[in-house]
């Protein structure tokens, strides 16, 4: 057996007799014992002598293809081109799929994890296609298409977000391409509310864009700057963000600097629309300058299709809703001109230049402005309400208008007559009073008009007046406000003006670059001034509509200023420099005439002073001193001085019924300083009832 070669020793047959039945359970591996016998093997040396095993067991010794004996690690588990253990049974079992007895149920059981598709990501993706596409092509109608189409829009304050951040990293034309898009998508693709909540958004991310982009600060301060000239961003937006970043925040630094670097600037709609020259696009003024020109020129010609030619040739289809709206005006301007226009007008959408959603708009920013237009063309309503219903039946005004602006383009009868013909009196009654500063006269001149029931749109126009004037005038608002409200405007009439106010903040905003903030100071004073509650801001509020964020944010502010230390002094002084006094001053002053005129005074000299102070709106306060001092000294001189203003005529009852109704309102208080102060004010109201003083409603259960 030892010559010849290939046979086992006794030791390697009692290796084999133990290994395969463990081989067999603990390796699924097909692989034969014939094979694992060559395998395990070593074969007699040449010249027949018996294999040695001295020194070197024989499982460790493996014979290489070149015919050398190489040694193996200790019981076969492993080295280089070994199969490992041969009874390993700490390792992984081996399976092999082309095996014909290959049983699924032996793979070992593995979790794999699937990725969760988030819908934003996917739209962040989607957007970013269309934006890298616009600025390649520049074609602005295809990018606003493509935006509408992916729908989702929800998520359209990141399209504001990703095309400013993409554009802010790339040249000053794709900056311009950017500012244009954004006109293009405003309120026809992205509503107004999510364009503010998109740039509020690259304002809170300007510290992380800051990281890559060296002067975020600056060149996203120039794309709001941008945004407020083109009307697609509210001026007061700066104002509320401010309140709303924190002060570590650089979005800070971009509103500080798009504010005073840019929108202060002398000139600075020009100098911020050609920031980024070179575009392949006209500014808005330019567009609208060459809009005007081309409109005065067809009137002149009547060319149809020389003026649609031009039209064409500006190239900038999403802003042919001001065509509409500049033709309009041209129409009602110059009357003789109006059957060429609409002529144009029509042939424009027939042709499908002008678009049905262009249209529209351009017949809407007529509409919400038509009230300042009837101003300077007295007809224009009358001519914009005829314009309408023809434009529908013609076909090139699609009827949604009608339903969108509430009616059938026609006047409401005589009572919206009334109303223009109110809202053109007003108008001047309140440029009479800053004229003069006559509130007796003034409050005359609206009783004559005899409309109370428009006493709300009085407080409108005569705040908007002041927002738009001098510091004084905005003091004589607040001062007539404070005499309107004791002599013929009630508390719901100031509430619902004020709702007025609110509701129209952002329009307001286009033109008053700080309205926000003004009108929370009128709202405030109105508080320090009585004229409203504390509890009214929360009335206001609730009526405002879901949509008005704006108003909201400004009654909240409106009460952050009340609730400020010393709100009371700075408020009444917000005006500073104003016509009136201020009411501290003018509370000094009176009580010290009351003193003056108690201790020995004349009474006609009193009267006087009374009038020097020039409040008659404040007289109430004449009245309720006078009357603590009559219950402190025990005298009856102040009821005299009361009696004497009465019967002059320079403290109406209703100032007289006021002064009464705050002493009721404080009576417990004043009881504890003057222990009588009840009986003392029962007996003041039955003479003051007895003379006249007092309106016959009032009595100690009711407040005046």
């Amino acid at each position: 057996m030892a010559s010849n070669e290939g046979f086992l020793t006794e030791e390697q047959r009692e290796m084999l007799n133990v290994a395969p039945p463990n081989a067999d359970v603990l390796s699924s591996s097909p692989k034969s014992s014939s094979v694992l016998l060559s395998e395990h093997c070593v074969k007699a040396p040449p010249g027949g002598g018996k294999v040695s095993t001295a020194g070197i067991a024989v499982r460790h010794v493996r014979r290489t293809h070149s015919g050398k004996h190489i040694r193996v690690k200790k019981d076969g588990a492993g080295g280089k081109g070994t199969w490992g253990k041969l009874l390993e049974t700490d390792g992984e079992s081996h399976i092999d799929r082309n095996d014909p007895n290959y049983d699924s149920g032996e793979e070992p059981y593995e979790l794999v994890s699937t990725a969760v598709s988030d819908p934003l990501d996917d739209y962040k993706k989607s957007v970013v296609s269309i934006i890298e596409e616009y600025f390649s092509t520049g074609d602005v109608e295809v990018a606003a298409s493509d935006l509408k189409e992916l729908g989702s829009t929800e998520y359209h304050p990141y399209v504001i977000k990703k095309l400013v951040s993409m554009a802010m990293d790339r040249h000053d034309k794709e900056k311009e391409m950017a500012s244009v898009l954004l006109s293009a998508l405003y309120a026809d693709v992205i509503n107004p509310t999510q364009i503010s909540q998109g740039f509020f958004m690259l304002l809170e991310s300007a510290d992380d864009l800051a990281v890559d982009i060296p002067d975020t600060v600056d060149i996203l301060a120039l794309f709001i700057a941008r945004a407020v000239v083109d009307d697609i961003l509210p001026p007061a937006f700066i104002a509320r963000a401010r309140k709303m970043l924190p002060d570590s925040y650089k979005g800070r630094q971009v509103l500080q600097t798009a504010e005073k670097s840019y929108l202060s600037a002398p000139h600075h709609a020009e100098l911020v629309e050609r920031r980024w020259g070179g575009s392949t696009h006209f500014t808005v003024e330019e567009v609208k300058k060459r809009i005007a020109d081309l409109l005065r020129e067809y009137v002149e010609s009547g060319d149809t299709a020389e003026a649609c030619r031009c039209i064409r040739k500006l190239e900038v289809s999403f802003f042919y809703h001001e065509v509409v709206k500049r033709a309009l005006v041209l129409a009602m301007e110059m009357p003789s001109a109006e059957p060429l226009i609409l002529k144009l007008l029509k042939k424009a959408a027939e042709e499908g230049l002008i678009s049905s959603s262009q249209m529209v708009k351009g017949f809407s920013r007529l509409a919400e402005s038509i009230d300042d237009l009837c101003l300077d063309i007295p007809s224009a309503k009358t001519l914009f309400q005829s314009i309408v219903p023809r434009a529908v039946s013609d076909g090139w005004l699609d009827a949604s208008f009608l339903k969108a602006s509430g009616g059938d383009g026609q006047a409401n009868g005589s009572d919206d007559e009334k109303v223009k013909q109110y809202k053109k009196q007003i108008v001047n009654i309140i440029h009479e009073y800053f004229l003069s500063d006559d509130i007796p006269e003034l409050i005359r001149s609206l009783e004559d008009l005899g409309a109370p029931e428009y006493n709300p749109v009085f407080l409108k126009k005569l705040i908007t007046l002041a927002m738009d004037r001098k510091n004084k005038e905005k003091e004589m608002a607040s001062v007539l406000l404070s005499a309107l409200h004791i002599e013929i405007f009630s508390t719901e009439d100031i509430v619902n003006g004020f709702v007025m106010l609110l509701e129209s903040a952002e329009d307001t905003a286009l033109d008053i670059l700080d309205a926000s903030n003004e009108l929370a100071l009128f709202l405030a004073r109105a508080v320090i001034d009585d004229v409203l509650a504390p509890l009214n801001m929360e009335e206001i509020t609730t009526r405002l509509p879901p949509n008005c964020s704006s108003g909201a944010e400004t009654v909240c502010l409106a009460q952050s200023l009340l609730s400020a230390r010393h709100a009371g002094e700075r408020i009444l002084r917000c005006w500073g420099g104003g016509t009136g006094w201020a009411v501290e001053d003018a509370k000094d002053k009176i009580q010290k005439l009351l003193e003056e005129f108690e201790s020995g005074g004349v009474i006609s000299e009193a009267c006087q002073c009374i009038r020097d102070i020039g409040m008659p709106f404040f007289n109430h306060e004449v009245v309720k001193k006078a009357l603590v001092m009559a219950m402190e000294k025990k005298n009856d001189r102040m009821l005299d001085l009361l009696q004497e203003c009465f019967n002059e005529g320079l403290i109406t009852i209703n100032q007289i019924t006021k002064g009464f109704g705050r002493i009721k309102d404080g009576l417990d208080d004043l009881a504890l300083d003057i222990p009588n102060a009840k009986d003392k004010f029962t007996f003041y109201v039955e003479l003051g009832k007895e003379r006249g003083w007092l309106l016959p409603t009032f009595g100690l259960s009711d407040a005046s």
